[in-house]
């Protein structure tokens, strides 16, 4: 096998190759793909017909010999991973982006966010600058004027116009908080030492990271929230939108 290399996820492949190798030599294709997992794609010509995945892809592979693409396909390629821990979202990409005609079901993947919606937010919001600028209207946005009003604000009010969550790691403990849409931070329940942080609020990162460790700290590079499902970043990133 292929060494492994760092972030790898397809250790070995072969692509395009004829249906008669597996008809003919069936020993050949089972030394290499016995009990091994994959992506796998069978095509008609050059047109791809259909992708899947499979655990065994050697048992699969013969399957689609008999099955109801049985005579749909006449080459196939093989793409063996390492893990098969991102099968399922590597295949929802693949029928996604191709769409091969022998899919039923379309791609879903286990849990990601649709941007549309907020790119539609950021080109209202263009939108309304200009029309600002073309008739002369130096009134800010009503965001803006929120903020503004709002004196006595935390300073993520800037950043953010929703609550959302943060997190952070000091000494092998997690600490969890809120970030309030006032940007007042504050500790959640399920937080370390939150008998000691309860009832608390902070107007800075970096002010609610020192009553941790107890010094001086870079909130905005300690603290991180979720920018997607199951996606981390630095706070900071906050301030680069």
């Amino acid at each position: 096998m292929a060494k492994k290399s760092k972030g790898q996820l397809v250790c070995q492949h072969v692509e395009k190759i004829s249906r008669k190798l597996l008809e003919d030599y069936p020993g050949i294709i089972r030394q290499f793909v016995r009990r091994r997992h994959g992506i796998y794609a069978l095509y008609r010509g050059d047109h791809l017909h259909y992708v899947g995945l499979a655990s065994n892809l050697r048992s699969r592979l013969r399957i689609h010999l008999r099955d109801r693409h049985g005579k749909t396909w006449d080459r196939f390629s093989i793409y063996l991973t390492l893990s098969d821990a991102h099968l399922r979202e590597l295949e929802s990409l693949v029928l996604r982006i191709a769409s091969p005609k022998g899919n039923v079901i379309a791609g879903k993947f286990l849990q990601s966010q649709d941007l549309r919606r907020q790119i539609q937010v950021k080109i209202h919001e263009i939108k309304r600058q200009e029309q600002r600028e073309l008739l002369g209207d130096e009134t800010p946005p009503s965001f803006a004027i929120k903020q503004i009003r709002k004196k006595d604000s935390g300073i993520l009010a800037q950043f953010t116009t929703k609550r959302i969550h943060v997190r952070m790691r000091f000494k092998g403990k997690l600490y969890i908080a809120h970030v309030r849409r006032d940007g007042w931070i504050t500790f959640d329940p399920r937080s370390a030492d939150y008998n000691k942080l309860k009832g608390k609020k902070f107007k800075s990162p970096s002010g609610a990271a020192a009553v941790i460790s107890g010094h001086s700290m870079h909130g905005w590079h300690w603290w991180k929230y979720e920018r997607s499902p199951g996606e981390w970043v630095q706070l900071d990133e906050l301030r680069k939108r």
